[in-house]
């Protein structure tokens, strides 16, 4: 099978049958966390804030079981049973999300699980595998390793990025 479930025991177990997070090679899909403090499997007590706190905490500690970050995060989908606490919702969530921010949807429902005053759902794409071969030079995670031939290494003039003065001294061939 092409996918992987992906579960973290600092977030909420799922309340019915999903996952908290399904991993389709580089796509990650995360299942709506709301509000529940894992170690009780209560709703956090406090507003539309706290709610929005608890939430992203339960994000990162999905993205945390495979070392990934809110900065991994490209679209979300919030669900509130009240817009007009939006700017309180937002707030909050402006605290967890750098720029560029992810694209996000917010819509107002009639309810959510255990009385939640908000939802959030995300897709991320793990890029951790392509960061790595950047900051080596582009030469497939270290220079002189397989696949790390001549033009193919990512070299620019003299440097490959992989820390030597010289690209003859790192072995990528140039």
């Amino acid at each position: 099978m092409f996918t992987q479930a992906i579960s973290s025991p600092n977030a909420p177990k799922a309340l019915g049958p999903y996952s908290q997070a399904i991993k389709l090679g580089d796509f990650v899909y995360l299942s709506g966390q709301i509000p529940m403090d894992p170690s009780t499997g209560e709703i956090v007590p406090g507003g539309i804030q706290e709610q929005t706190q608890q939430v992203l905490k339960n994000i990162e500690a999905v993205l945390a079981e495979m070392n990934l970050e809110t900065r991994h995060v490209v679209k979300t989908t919030v669900f509130m049973t009240d817009l007009s606490e939006f700017d309180a919702m937002n707030q909050i969530y402006a605290v967890y999300f750098n720029e560029p921010f992810p694209a996000r949807s917010t819509v107002q429902v009639a309810a959510l699980p255990k009385g939640a005053k908000i939802e959030i759902e995300c897709t991320v794409i793990d890029t951790l595998v392509y960061e790595k071969q950047m900051s080596h030079g582009g030469c497939n995670g270290s220079c002189g390793g397989e696949g790390c031939h001549g033009e193919d290494c990512g070299c620019d003039g003299d440097d490959c990025g992989c820390g030597d003065d010289e690209c003859e001294d790192c072995g990528c061939g140039k």
